[in-house]
């Protein structure tokens, strides 16, 4: 029987893993597979004895695949916490955990939603526009789950938000999303990086108090396209943060989808629409 605890990846089959070195092992007779999915059952399963933690990188990203473990500790393990959950302490413990995420989330959301006006800078007379993207970038980046740059530790907010407004712009203001790209190494990344610095020349105008048409605008065309649900709690306007009332998902519908635009390709210099 395994005494190490390992983090592998999936291996050649169903019932083989592969090692940080490279190395191929059998799982040990007696052994299942944990699907993700419980966090506290994993918890206790890695906790109690040895297991591999499998996980697989794809691109930039890594999958939970599971965890080998002896299949008595699982089975034995889930039907304890099974009769756990049923008592009602528990429930009063988990409504109380969802009550404070929710609350830490509330809170959050008001934070990036400023720190986004704050990177927006705008002149007094577009303080309008520049609340309205705040919102809406923050409502697109913020919620659990979205896999944007807002729900990173790892940068100080005030880059998170940058980011964020940027990667709204690209989305809703040109047509990124309709290029066509050629799948060369760094391609997409200097698309991104051409695209990002016109996306800050368009914000310099409406900082520098410069008068805009939505005619000719694309972010103005994007704002425009926005259902209008409100003020914002985060920003001074409707109910207050301090009274626990949820920044609610206004969320993804908020950031919707622009109307199809002109398809487009990169010829290795600039984006060329047709």
């Amino acid at each position: 029987m395994p005494t190490q605890t390992r983090d592998v990846s999936p291996g050649n089959h169903g019932r083989q893993v592969k090692t940080a070195e490279g190395v191929l092992l059998d799982v040990p007779l007696g052994w299942s597979l944990l699907a993700p999915g419980d966090a506290a059952l994993s918890r206790r399963v890695k906790t109690e004895g040895p297991s591999w933690t499998v996980k697989e990188k794809r691109g930039r990203k890594i999958f939970s695949r599971g965890i080998w473990a002896p299949h008595e500790r699982i089975e034995r393990l889930r039907a304890e916490l099974a009769l756990e959950r049923e008592k009602p302490e528990y429930r009063r413990k988990l409504d109380a955990g969802r009550q404070r995420r929710a609350k830490a989330e509330q809170l959050y959301a008001g934070d990036f939603e400023a720190a986004v006006l704050g990177f927006l800078r705008f002149d007094a007379r577009h303080l309008s526009a520049a609340r309205r993207m705040a919102k809406a970038v923050a409502a697109h980046a913020v919620p659990v789950g979205s896999g944007t740059v807002a729900r990173t530790q790892r940068i100080p907010i005030e880059r998170r938000a940058e980011a964020a407004a940027i990667a709204w712009m690209r989305h809703q203001t040109t047509a990124y999303d309709d290029m066509q790209i050629p799948r060369v190494k760094g391609m997409r990344r200097e698309v991104r990086r051409m695209l990002a610095q016109r996306s800050r020349e368009l914000l310099g105008a409406y900082r520098e108090g410069r008068p805009v048409s939505e005619a000719s605008c694309p972010l103005l065309q994007a704002l425009a396209r926005l259902p209008d649900d409100g003020p914002s709690p985060a920003l001074g306007g409707g109910p207050g943060r301090e009274r626990g009332v949820p920044v609610g998902p206004a969320t993804a519908a908020s950031a919707q989808r622009p109307a199809p635009r002109p398809s487009a390709s990169f010829d290795g210099r600039r984006p060329v629409m047709r």
